[in-house]
Formats: structure tokens, sequence, C-alpha cells
């Protein structure tokens, strides 16, 4: 084995896990503890000064969580990660070392409904500025470049819609600015979808959805690719200036490849404080364990029920890149061959009231709000996820009043199909 790269499946189960060296449990621990003994004086002085690597304390790392950070990276070919609290803090926490007050970022329209929300308001008392373009329109943007840009926002699959994005164009785009191209990866997991390898620079996971994928525990991690030069034009001086809390170190000059990790450990999870739990860490990796069964299950029943759908008279349309005739199957067949995902939505010729009453109706589909469970999930986003946005916004973000949002589980494909029949017959 050691002159053969292992495979994904193998990654998932080993990347970054090692039997306990004392006590030889095989599965990881919970290391449930705030803090870590260190070994003297000069030990400690070491860690807190970034001369040596180690644990201080859980706010900062911790023995589960790096595991799980480590089999992140493998299985997405980044150089590092970080683990935090949630999708959410994921985002806070990559932008913050990147935008100073006054700077924009461009991102794509169509995002989940609360980075919508997060990044036009709460971003704002950061004076963080967002710029948005239409990733059906790769010229939008170029056009939305300008002299204060500092990243680009896209997913690899969006929400709710399950369109596929064009990564290698936008990274081109980004290229071309000289800034960062930063991928959500959430609703294609790295299983069918690996964006640094079609030019990312950092990729985001909520580890909530599809990598824990079992609706029992909040996560998110951010995964550095060790490709992007820091040091361009002093845009980026949290990583390329000398840090004066950690006498003067220049983070990229230090740490190379992985530096970006590290400032958003160092600089942003220390300040800032999003940690993950260990429990919850070590709830995420006993999941990612079984990621690529799952989420071949997830791709081949979204496809199924799709199908039918797409048959049914009370539907109006159908929005699932595994349809041959869907508008970005042949993104899909270039980025994601293995499956077009398991999140898609579809419009019903009731409008806004049939979705609504739709919802209601369905017994075996669990009418909540998120995605990537093993159950599958159902919701309307007009009256829910996006319903902060006026109507113009709801439907360019691919959440319409008539628009219903599947998250299609592991079941049996023949009792979900059933399960949608009763429901849009009733």
């Amino acid at each position: 084995m050691s002159d053969r790269l292992p495979g994904f499946s193998t990654l998932a189960v080993h990347a970054g896990a090692q039997p306990d060296p004392t006590t030889g449990a095989r599965a990881t621990p919970i290391y449930q503890t705030t803090s870590f003994v260190f070994n003297d004086a000069d030990h400690a002085a070491s860690l807190f000064g970034l001369q040596a690597f180690g644990n201080i304390y859980t706010r900062i790392g911790n023995p589960t969580n790096a595991v799980l950070e480590e089999r992140v990276a493998a299985l997405e070919g980044g150089t590092a990660a970080l683990a935090v609290a949630s999708g959410h803090a994921a985002q806070v926490v990559v932008l913050q070392q990147l935008l100073q007050p006054g700077d924009e970022f461009i991102a794509a329209r169509k995002l989940y409904g609360g980075s919508i929300n997060q990044f036009t308001h709460a971003f704002k008392s950061f004076g963080w500025n967002v710029v948005w373009a239409d990733p059906d329109d790769i010229a939008s943007f170029e056009r939305a470049v300008t002299p204060r840009t500092k990243a680009i926002f896209i997913e690899s699959i969006a929400n709710p819609a399950g369109s596929i994005t064009d990564i290698e164009a936008i990274s081109t785009v980004a290229r071309k600015a000289g800034v960062p191209l930063i991928v959500d990866n959430t609703l294609a997991s790295p299983y069918l979808i690996r964006p640094i390898d079609h030019g990312a620079d950092i990729v985001v996971h909520s580890l909530t959805k599809f990598l824990g994928g079992h609706g029992n525990s909040l996560g998110g991690i951010i995964v550095d690719s060790g490709t992007f030069d820091w040091s361009i034009g002093g845009k980026y001086p949290m990583l390329s200036e000398p840090r004066p809390e950690y006498h003067g170190i220049r983070l990229q000059e230090t740490f190379g490849n992985f530096a970006f990790a590290i400032a958003c450990r160092v600089l942003g999870l220390r300040d800032l404080g999003p940690a993950l739990s260990p429990f919850n860490a070590f709830m995420i990796l006993t999941g990612i364990e079984t990621l690529p069964l799952r989420m071949q299950k997830h791709c081949d029943n979204a496809k199924a029920v799709a199908e039918f759908l797409a048959g049914h008279p009370a539907v109006a349309s159908v929005s699932y890149a595994g349809l041959p005739s869907d508008k970005y199957n042949q993104l899909a067949r270039k980025y994601a061959p293995r499956g077009a995902g398991a999140v898609f939505t579809f419009s019903l010729k009731g409008g806004y009231d049939a979705g609504v009453s739709l919802v209601s109706k369905l017994q075996l589909f669990s009418h909540l709000a998120n995605v990537g469970d093993t159950r599958s999930l159902v919701i309307h986003p007009a009256s829910t996820t996006h319903s902060q946005l006026d109507d113009a916004a709801k439907v360019k973000s691919g959440a319409g009043p008539d628009v219903v949002r599947l998250s299609i589980g592991i079941e049996d494909k023949e009792d979900l199909i059933a399960d949608l029949e009763q429901a849009l017959g009733a």
C-alpha cells in the first residue's frame, strides 16, 4: 500500500485516523476536554508562538476534530482543513481572512437562502459588501469585478434548484482578477464533485448535511487547496503582512501551501470562537465512513423520483440536472458523472397554495428545514428558507412561489414515489 494512493472509499473510512496509542481503541475517541497539559514552559511558549504544532485549548483545536479535518482535506484533495461549528461559521471565518471594511466579494445569485441573507444583511455590519452575479452568465462575474473585489463565492450544486455551476469557467474569471474562488460543496460532497480539481482555491461545507448525513450534528469545514499566492499585490494582509499577535511572522512565508487553513485557525477560530464540539466531530466522522454508499443511493433515488415527477400531470416542471432534458445536464455529465445530487425542485401547476398544501399531505417525507439526511425531506422555500427575499429575488434564486424542494434520502424509491403520488393526488 505504500506506493498506492488509496481510493475514495478507503479514505472515507481511514484518512486521518489511527488506533489510539494509549488504549488501542480503533474508533477515533471523543476527546471531551477543554484544554491540554503542556510538557513544560518552553513547550507552552512554542505552541502559543506557532513554533510547534499541538493542542492548547479545544476552541482552537482538538484531536477528534483533527481527524475530521484531515479526512475531509484528503477527500477534497486539499492541503489542510479547519472544522468549525456550522457552515455559516465557515463562511464568516473564510471571509474574515480576505476582506477588510469596504471590500467586496462576488457571489452567485443561486445560493442557499441563509447564505443570501448572511451576505446581504449580516455582513454589512463588518463592512463587507456582496455583489451578485448570475451563474448562468459567466460574463456577469467579469463585469462585477472592481479594484475592491477580494473573492468569488459559488455553490458547486446550487441550493435549492440543484443546478450545476460551471466551476472551471468562473475559476478563469477569478484567476484573471487575481482573487480566490470559494466553492460551497455541501450539496455535492467530494464524492460527486471535487472543486479543487476544477480550479477552486477554498472549499467550504456544511458538515451538517451529506458529510454527516444523519441529521444529528451541526458542523462546518474549510478546506485549503494550497494553490493560491496570498502575496498578490498586497491584497491579503492577514496572510502576507507581519502578524503582531505572533511576533511578526508572515503566515504565508511560514506555512506555505497550508497558510490559509492556519490563518483561519489562529486568526479566525481563535478570536471569533465558533468551535466544533468533539462529540459532533465524532458523529460526523462516523457519517463520513458511509458517504460513498449513501451518496450513490441518494443520487439513484433522486433520479427515479425526478423522472416520476416529470411525468405527473400536476407538475409544471422539474429542475433536476440528472434528467437528459434539463438545461444543466451537460454540466452534470462533466462535473458530476456519478450523479447529479439528491436535492432538487419542482413546480406545481397550482402555484403557491399547491406547494404549501403538498408538504402537509406527504407522510414519508419530513417537512423541515434541512437537506442531506438519510431521510427524505421536503420544504416550500418561498414560505420558509427564502421567505426573506422579495418575489423577484425568490425567482432568481430558484425558489419561486410554486416551487417545492426535495432532499431525497436512502429509503426504497418505490415508497418515496408512492408517497408523492398520494399527496399529489389528494
